[in-house]
């Protein structure tokens, strides 16, 4: 069978650098940090005192104070971001068949602070069983993509994608495959994640992964330098609007983009480790490649994984020289998590709608923080450091990597007739 071209007509966001598309995209070609100290909880005992949050954003006018009741931090940020693709994909509600509009979600570990406060209120008590009656519905990841669907009435395929950091780019290959393969017309697609909470920030210290450059937050996000130390946790939320290329075209949408294929693999290697040679990630950008029908000399800019990692970055780098060869060099690469820090389950989200932005603005993400170059990385690959950098993009990789070896990889081109 013929498979249908699949495109991008909406796009939304809310993250650590900005409320919605315009102002993330602002932040990110300014370099703009969203490392500060937190403040959602004390953090006097914690080895790290600093995340990026998502800041000057008004909940209790979003949401009302019982429907907010009802919704844990990463549900109430999966809401903002769909609304603003839903609406900036200027689909007709009233028209549209919604049994062939589907909600596709990635969350690494959903509603994490829920879970906290309720095992914390029972632990305080007499042992008497006292749990919120929202305490489940709240906690599970799959409840984002259920409220999507519940409030815009749509009724095909809904669930959500669990690949820790990899789960919102695996959210979008699904998406993809279910419209290229006949399946839906539409699907809204992406991720969200909210755990900067006690939880979140004490097993990530404990497992040694968090920067603890607790002096300056705002640099302490830095991929690629010699003196990176871990990665910095961010939190938020991307939302992309997929949909088969003759349904958008025929209401005459606005496209910002072809989703021109997906990759998967697994490193098979460590719980949390890369492989240093970096074999799962070779294989997960060969198969996107394979599945797009592009040549490596194809690629114009690969927003990396890129986490600040000591590990993860060296891997990461091996890896692409290995698959594009000398092509490599004349690829912008990026790591925006320099300025978002790493929103784990939406980092594959909000990613992609870098790369996808930075195609319509011939335009690419600086990788912020670089001062000292590491001995172990390739001097001659232009990381786009500390400045955004103009460059005309047709093809777009952006690559997701997740805890247990998960391994994801899309790739976006400008759209062509």
């Amino acid at each position: 069978m013929e498979l249908k071209r699949v495109v991008v007509t909406g796009l939304g966001a809310l993250t650590p650098i900005g409320n919605n598309i315009e102002e993330y995209w602002d932040g990110l070609v300014h370099g703009k940090s969203g490392g500060a100290p937190i403040t959602y909880f004390d953090t006097e005992k914690f080895k790290t005192k600093f995340a990026c949050e998502i800041k000057n954003f008004d909940f209790d006018a979003y949401f009302d104070r019982k429907e907010k009741r009802r919704l844990d931090r990463f549900a109430q940020y999966a809401m903002v971001a769909s609304d603003e693709a839903i609406q900036d994909s200027s689909i007709d509600l009233n028209t549209v068949n919604k049994h062939r509009v589907g909600v596709i979600w990635g969350a690494g570990i959903g509603g994490l602070e829920t879970f906290q406060e309720e095992v914390k209120n029972f632990a305080n008590g007499d042992g008497t069983p006292r749990f919120n009656p929202f305490f489940i519905p709240k906690m599970i990841a799959d409840i984002a993509p259920g409220n999507i669907s519940i409030k815009h009435g749509f009724m095909g395929p809904n669930y959500t994608t669990v690949s820790a950091c990899a789960s919102s780019a695996n959210a979008m290959i699904d998406a993809l495959t279910y419209i290229r393969l006949g399946y839906s017309d539409v699907i809204v697609t992406g991720g969200s994640e909210a755990a900067v909470t006690q939880a979140g920030m004490g097993g990530f210290n404990a497992m040694h992964a968090l920067s603890t450059r607790n002096e300056n937050p705002q640099t302490a996000s830095r991929p690629f330098d010699a003196t990176r130390d871990g990665f910095v946790l961010g939190e938020g939320a991307g939302a992309l609007v997929l949909e088969e290329y003759e349904h958008a075209k025929a209401r005459g949408a606005k496209i910002y983009a072809e989703v021109i294929g997906g990759g998967m693999s697994s490193d098979a290697y460590h719980m949390t480790a890369p492989h240093p040679e970096g074999t799962g990630v070779v294989a997960v950008m060969e198969n996107c490649l394979q599945n797009a029908g592009l040549k490596p000399e194809d690629v114009d800019a690969i927003n990396t994984h890129g986490t600040s990692t000591p590990l993860g970055d060296v891997a990461e780098l091996k890896a692409i020289t290995k698959v594009f060869g000398e092509h490599a060099k004349d690829i912008n690469i990026n790591s925006t998590k320099s300025m978002t820090g790493h929103l784990l389950g939406a980092a594959g989200a909000i990613e992609a709608i870098a790369s996808i932005l930075a195609m319509k603005h011939s335009l690419v993400p600086p990788t912020i923080n670089h001062e000292t170059a590491d001995e172990n990385i390739d001097s001659s690959l232009n990381l786009t450091l500390n400045k955004a950098q103009k460059r005309e993009v047709n093809v777009a990789m952006s690559n997701t990597f997740g805890f247990g070896g998960h391994n994801a990889c899309v790739l976006f081109k400008k759209l062509t007739e």
